[in-house]
């Protein structure tokens, strides 16, 4: 069984407390009572997440932490004693250590920090650390342009945001290419625009152009319909107007109506009008 992430285990036995599941190598693990429903019985299989208790044995929950080893994830300080930071990770009975010397700046509680999850070879626990740059960058990237990535937003900075792509490398996403509120935490899905020299990555949140400009079309046309067919919004409107009426740049919304108007589907002027066919 892998600690610190999801195994699939049979039930082997029931005992007062729980019950002890088994992996294929023979491997036994307790899963405490309180996550049995009653229904289980010898020989399934369930889904558990395995980590050390506090005497570093493992066991076994039906809960789902917030991050699994190998993951960046945005955790809140619940307490910070002599040893390190405590993080809440999602499960009742067992809170994430950051230890002292994985800390970039003191922690405290109450205040929330990006980190990374993994098994410490010398104690065997499961640690978190914010430390991030010695988890990253340590593959070259290999991304085409416009390839599709998970963007985790890690720190707001003067000219955007800092994130990390995939969880491996470090890259950027600048202001003027955000259209939608981000916070810091949140995964987003993006888009490659380059990888630099330095093997930083450019990343967009935009959709690919021809997705984004239909996905605008479709927005003025319910537009239209919603608003008796005409609008004061043209190729002449401000980008302000344009980003709060419909969360796009103003070339995407000339490049939309354009192709509505190819499509015969609206008449272009001082006004947008709705062409019926």
């Amino acid at each position: 069984m892998i600690i610190g992430n999801y195994n699939i285990l049979m039930i082997n036995r029931f005992v007062d407390f729980g019950a002890y599941l088994i992996d294929k190598q023979g491997n036994e693990v307790l899963l405490p009572k309180r996550y049995l429903t009653g229904e289980e019985e010898l020989d399934d299989e369930i889904e558990v997440f395995v980590y050390n208790d506090s005497e570093n044995r493992p066991v076994a929950t039906t809960e789902r932490p917030f991050a699994t080893i190998g993951q960046f994830c945005l955790m809140r300080v619940k307490a910070v004693n002599a040893i390190g930071a405590f993080l809440d990770w999602g499960l009742v009975a067992k809170d994430l250590l950051v230890p002292f010397r994985e800390q970039r700046v003191r922690m405290q509680a109450g205040r929330s920090y990006i980190v990374y999850v993994y098994l410490d070879p010398s104690s065997k626990r499961i640690v978190a650390s914010a430390k991030l740059d010695k988890f990253l960058d340590n593959t070259l990237p290999d991304y085409y342009h416009r390839q599709k990535v998970d963007a985790l937003i890690v720190q707001q900075q003067e000219i955007g945001y800092r994130i990390i792509v995939d969880g491996k490398h470090w890259g950027m996403i600048y202001n003027n290419e955000l259209y939608q509120p981000v916070n810091i935490g949140e995964h987003h899905m993006g888009f490659v625009k380059q990888v630099r020299d330095d093997g930083k990555i450019d990343v967009t949140l935009a959709k690919i152009e021809k997705m984004r400009i239909d996905d605008v079309a479709d927005d003025i046309l319910q537009y239209l319909q919603a608003n008796g067919g005409t609008m004061s919004l043209n190729d002449k409107s401000s980008p302000e107007e344009i980003l709060r009426a419909f969360n796009c740049s103003k070339k995407d919304f000339k490049k939309a109506l354009g192709l509505l108007y190819k499509q015969h589907k609206v008449t272009l002027g001082n006004e947008v009008s709705l062409l019926h066919s």
